[in-house]
């Protein structure tokens, strides 16, 4: 690995890497994925990696050719972060979100590169249809029937904490070079997560620095790394992460990009269930004991056992919310959640 292997890195277990005789492989590999793995060189072909296999630059002034005239946002960390955006001493974010058009934000970072005390600027999931003409339809990876959302990152040395995302994800490196530190789902205690209210980017991340460890505030942290896994990509590369599994991820080069697609499958019509636990923490979480005992079992009843038990006394056709939901009767749920939580 890079020049940081002396770090927690070096004894950690390596994601399994996956050989494909035909890219039509992927779709049957995503299908029946459960593990994190990476595929080397799937996206080597891209022009916008051979651009970058030219300089940082050329894959600048590629990206700067397709993006539409129009402001992008933008997080600029202090040179003393170490690229790591997070939360300074007050749990205040340590950067700031500013907007402004690419030409700008690229001219900043070509004044930067190689500067010992840049700060580290971070364009973080920019949407490639809305701001960008041509670079997907140039830099694409077929996911069969799949609909995802195709975002691109861009930015400076940086690291991010590790957290999760709810769709599953393909991450594919564009240029520069990245690493990513994956965890199960399971792992959620000994990640220590921070505030669910108050994060970086809308998902809670873990408080762990994983470059200088503080085992005294984070001792099960040591339990977490014996369920780790890393790897370090290189341009053309790509990662696929199950869904909810926990990722840190560092931009390693002066330069980099990532591509990833996010989708579900599950129809886009379901809530979100981040949004479910935040409600549970509003109405449940502080009633009394006996109380919460009573809605546990309530909830094991309706959602997590969901069994005939459940509805098989109801007439089929008044089920309501109780039968499978449907696009129509999510919507008139969500519709009736609305106007509860507004009163």
């Amino acid at each position: 690995m890079a020049e940081t292997d002396a770090g927690i890195f070096a004894a950690m277990p390596r994601i399994r890497e996956l050989v494909f005789d035909h890219p039509a492989d992927l779709d049957a590999r995503l299908r029946e994925a459960t593990t994190p793995f990476i595929i080397r060189g799937l996206i080597a072909d891209w022009p916008m990696v051979r651009a970058g296999r030219q300089s940082p630059r050329t894959a600048r002034d590629y990206i700067q050719r397709h993006a539409r005239d129009m402001p992008f946002a933008v997080s600029v960390a202090m040179p003393d972060s170490g690229g790591r955006l997070f939360y300074d001493p007050t749990h205040a974010m340590n950067f700031q979100m500013l907007r402004a058009k690419l030409p700008e934000i690229f001219a900043r970072i070509d004044a930067n590169e190689g500067a010992a005390d840049a700060h580290a600027i971070y364009l973080a999931s920019i949407d490639m249809h809305q701001f960008f003409t041509g670079l997907h339809e140039a830099n694409h990876v077929d996911l069969g029937d799949r609909t995802p959302l195709a975002s691109i990152w861009m930015g400076t040395r940086t690291r991010i904490a590790a957290h999760n995302d709810v769709p599953d994800n393909l991450a594919c490196v564009a240029v520069g070079r990245r690493r990513f530190t994956v965890f199960p789902r399971d792992q959620f205690r000994n990640l220590y997560l921070g505030p669910v209210d108050n994060t970086p980017a809308g998902r809670a991340v873990s408080m762990v620095d994983f470059h200088d460890p503080d085992y005294a505030a984070h001792p099960r942290f040591r339990e977490a790394l014996q369920h780790g896994q890393v790897a370090e990509l290189e341009a053309g590369d790509a990662l696929y992460i199950p869904a909810m599994w926990w990722h840190h991820v560092e931009g390693l080069s002066d330069f980099n990009v990532l591509v990833n697609y996010w989708w579900r499958e599950t129809p886009r019509w379901l809530g979100q269930p981040q949004d479910a636990l935040n409600h549970a923490m509003l109405a449940i979480r502080d009633l009394p004991d006996d109380e919460k005992a009573h809605w546990r079992a309530m909830f094991d009843h309706y959602v997590f056992a969901n069994g005939p038990d459940a509805v098989d006394h109801i007439p089929e056709a008044a089920r309501g919310v109780l039968a499978p939901l449907t696009a129509d009767t999510a919507g008139r749920l969500r519709a009736f959640l609305l106007r509860a939580l507004s009163r």
